[in-house]
Formats: structure tokens, sequence, C-alpha cells
């Protein structure tokens, strides 16, 4: 157990320093900061590269040996396309590093109070998370302010193309006018078709770098149009119309799923608050789940069943519209 220790101790100093490097490392040189985020809003996946003669490479981390690491891999990927969706403007890797770090440190902690392997790895685990907890939280209320405002930057559209603006002008308007997430991601579409990526391209890229549903029927719909021609104007305000019906659609069914929702909620709180009760009242009663390995199998069975019985309630009580 004291190797062990040792070991965390060592891992979690070695990923501290790391860390704090690749921190002042971000925050050295603003103007260079400033310059690579103006260059990350382009996205050249629209342009022929064996053509051009180009090659984008993606920067994971600040530290060479560790976006080199990072470039192996696919994952990161995803989780830089999380982050631009949160409108986090760091690097994976930092959050990896974190992660990292926030689990050796809850390994330690867990061995230092009470000496069982299962907690410490449980506190690792928990406290690994918290930055990924974090972007999909961030991520998530991104998504759903561009979802809500997605209508009035169809409907201002709609009233620039009716004004005698051409396509690119009404997304210019949204991109001046509306504030972050949509603003400027309709900025960052803009400045891929001023580069010179076809108008479909870029449209393309913007549904697959924005989680919204909505948003991939207007852009379905504007590559449509475009082959077929019609009243562009009088679409875009039947999008907006629809996205309104579905807001409301959704606002009855979270009406009616509430009463299911709080249940879900206190049926997996109880056993926590059960147990914290139980641990103020009488620490010895509650202490062999801890100590005893029958009890330790009890507690790892337990978080099993309440984590698939969090999945099925989920499933109950969230309807997608």
């Amino acid at each position: 157990m004291n190797i062990l220790i040792g070991v965390g101790v060592f891992i979690t100093t070695l990923l501290l320093i790391e860390g704090g490097y690749a921190v002042w490392r971000t925050f050295r040189d603003p103007n260079k900061k400033r310059f690579r985020r103006r260059l990350e809003t382009l996205n050249f996946e629209g342009l022929n590269i064996e053509e051009q003669g180009l090659e984008r490479q993606k920067l994971f981390s600040e530290i060479p040996w560790l976006n080199r690491m990072l470039q192996k891999f696919k994952w990161p990927q995803n989780l830089d396309l999380l982050l631009n969706q949160a409108g986090i403007r760091h690097r994976p890797g930092l959050f990896i590093l974190l992660s990292l770090v926030l689990a050796g440190i809850g390994y330690i902690a867990g061995s230092r109070i009470l000496a069982n392997i299962l907690f410490s790895l449980l506190l690792a685990f928990i406290l690994g998370t918290v930055p990924f907890i974090h972007i999909f939280s961030k991520r998530k209320k991104r998504m759903d302010k561009f979802q809500r405002q997605l209508p009035e930057a169809l409907d201002l559209m709609a009233r620039s193309l009716k004004a005698g603006h051409a396509f690119t002008g009404g997304m210019k308007m949204v991109a001046d006018e509306m504030d972050d997430p949509i603003g400027a991601e309709f900025d960052k579409t803009l400045a891929e078709i001023n580069f010179g990526v076809e108008l479909q391209d870029a449209l393309k890229n913007f549904s697959r770098r924005v989680d919204c549903p909505d948003l991939r029927f207007f852009v379905v719909s504007i590559i449509i149009q475009r082959e077929t021609g019609g009243n562009l104007a009088e679409l875009l305000e039947n999008i907006a119309r629809l996205v309104r019906e579905r807001f409301k659609l959704h606002g009855r069914i979270r009406v009616l799923a509430a009463e299911g929702k709080f249940s879900a909620i206190i049926l997996i709180a109880l056993p926590f608050l059960v147990a914290t009760a139980l641990t103020i009242m009488n620490p010895g009663y509650i202490k062999v789940l801890l100590t005893d390995h029958l009890g330790n199998i009890m507690v790892g069975f337990a978080l099993l069943m309440m984590i698939l019985g969090i999945f099925v309630m989920k499933k109950l009580v969230v309807i997608k519209v």
C-alpha cells in the first residue's frame, strides 16, 4: 500500500508540474494566443487538401510530447469538438492533465482517509470526471441557447432576403447582430465562405460543428433549395415556425414528465442520504461496508445497480421531441 501511495504521489507531482507548464505556455503570449484563436475559427474541411498542397495539424496540447501522443488517437478530436461546442478555448491536453491530476489526488486522499483501495479508486474516478462533467454542462447550456436563438436568426435572415440582400448578407447580419453562440458560429461559417470554401460545404461543416437537430433541417433545406429553386425567405420563415412549435411541444412534455423526474431524483439521492445519516449516527455500523471484503462487494454491486437504475429512469422520463 505504501508503494502505491508513493507512486501516486510521484505521478500527481509530475502531472502538476506539466499542468503548470502548460498553463504558463498558454498565458505567456496573449498576442500569439489571439492570433491562434482567430486561425482556429477557419475550418478547412471543404478544401481538397491534395490539390491545394495544404496540411492542417490540430494542436491538442502546448506540451510537445503530449501533443505528439494525442495526435496518434482519434478520441482527442472528439474532445476538441466538445470543447468548441462548449465555447471553451483551452486545449484538450489541459483537461486531460487536469483529470489525471484530480484522479491522483483523489486516490491519495482515499488511501489516507480509509486506506481502502475500492474507496480510493471510486474517489479517483469521481474527481477525474469533474473536468469532463464541466465540459458537458457548458456544452449543453451553449447548445440549448443556440437552439433558442435559431428561430430569431432565421426570421432575421428571411427579412434580409425580402429586403433584397443575398443569402450570405443575411448570414452576415446574424453574425453581427446576435450574441454568442449563434453569432459566433455564423461568423465562422462566413469566414470559411470568404476563404473560398463552397457554400454547401461550409453549411455541412456548420451542421457537423454544432450539435443542433434544427440546424440540420436548415442546412438540408438550403442545399435542396439551391438545387431545385423556390422562395428562400418563405422557406426560412416556415423552418422558424416549425422550431417554435417544437419548443411548445417540448414544454408540454417537460411539464408532464416533471413528476417522474422528481421521483427519480429522490430515489437516486435516498441511498446516499441514508448512508450519510448512518455515518453520523453510528460510524462503526456503516464502516463494515468499507473495511470488510464482503461489504466492498456489496457496495460495488449496489453502485452498479444504481447506475443501471439511473440509466433506466432517464430513458423513462426523458422524451426526445
